[in-house]
């Protein structure tokens, strides 16, 4: 077991979704984790950063690296995006140890002028 995943309980006792391009095996945590990958559709109703709260929202506990495979973008621009959201007081990052424990705050308002009359928490509500 690498020390990176040593947070994992013991692999014995969960069951990997599929694998990976590494073949490897990928745990679902909850949500089913994508690899980036050409195939995906070329545009989606909600943006990258939508997808990125919804799914620190499901569990605040993700690592980036898992953010990046449930979103179906790259590490980099999971970081982008966090560091985005953090800056306009979307997110919060709090050090837990060696890991990062993320809490959506769910009173702010959506950017778009067509979105304006809702909130973050409107929104995720949606989305459960």
């Amino acid at each position: 077991m690498r020390d990176h995943d040593s947070h994992r309980q013991d692999p014995s006792k969960e069951t990997p979704i599929r694998k990976d391009i590494f073949d490897q095996p990928v745990y679902s945590r909850g949500m089913e984790l994508l690899d980036p990958e050409p195939s995906l559709p070329s545009w989606t109703f909600l943006t990258n950063h939508a997808h990125v709260l919804i799914a620190i929202d499901r569990n605040p506990e993700l690592r980036q690296r898992d953010i990046s495979h449930a979103v179906g973008i790259t590490v980099g621009a999971v970081q982008r995006i966090i560091h985005e959201l953090e800056a306009d007081g979307y997110l919060k990052r709090e050090k837990v140890g060696r890991r990062n424990r993320y809490q959506v705050n769910p009173d702010i308002g959506l950017r778009h002028p067509l979105e304006s009359y809702h909130t973050v928490g409107d929104l995720l509500r949606c989305m459960d």
